[in-house]
């Protein structure tokens, strides 16, 4: 293997992993996807053009792709179901921050395009103008649904009781 390659490698495939375990919310599967991307890229390296996406991005469109292509695949199983172990990772695998089971619901509730900006953004840790070159989606759109999806998220997550609410008194005229 490429020296150039093993460097890219440590240096991206946590950001992979974790992309894809946002995404299909199952570590083995996850593993399998990272470790398809990695050989995908392994085999395009010599055709990686650096003028025209860094490495994580042209990295991370591949892992996208190989989603796409998985989920496609598996349409009629609907394999992709929430796996208890993202709580408890086995040693080594990294840690989601913050993914409780209520996170990981809210997070299942959004439409499909939601999540992945949001797999890109907290998952891969990319900036909006990467996950715009990721998504083929506009700067401004990439912003616009990770903005309302974190208020979606906000307001799945934290219910107030009608009767912690608030009284509004009557304003005397």
């Amino acid at each position: 293997m490429d020296a150039a390659f093993t460097e890219i490698y440590e240096r991206h495939v946590q950001a992979v992993y974790a992309f894809h375990v946002y995404r299909v919310r199952s570590h083995d599967l996850a593993e399998d996807l990272t470790q398809l991307t990695f050989e995908r890229a392994l085999r395009a390296w010599g055709r990686y053009d650096p003028a025209l996406a860094s490495v994580l991005t042209w990295l991370l469109a591949i892992g996208r792709n190989l989603l796409i292509d998985h989920v496609r695949a598996d349409r009629g199983s609907q394999q992709v179901v929430f796996d208890a172990d993202v709580h408890s990772p086995a040693v080594g695998a990294p840690r989601l921050p913050g993914l409780s089971p209520a996170l990981a619901d809210a997070l299942a509730q959004l439409p499909e395009r939601d999540q992945e900006v949001l797999a890109l953004r907290f998952g891969a840790d990319l900036q909006g103008a990467e996950i715009a070159d990721v998504t083929g989606l506009s700067l401004a759109n990439v912003q616009q649904i990770l903005s309302r999806s974190l208020r979606r998220l906000h307001s799945q997550l934290t219910t107030v009781p009608p009767e912690d609410l608030p009284t509004r008194r009557a304003s005397q005229t």
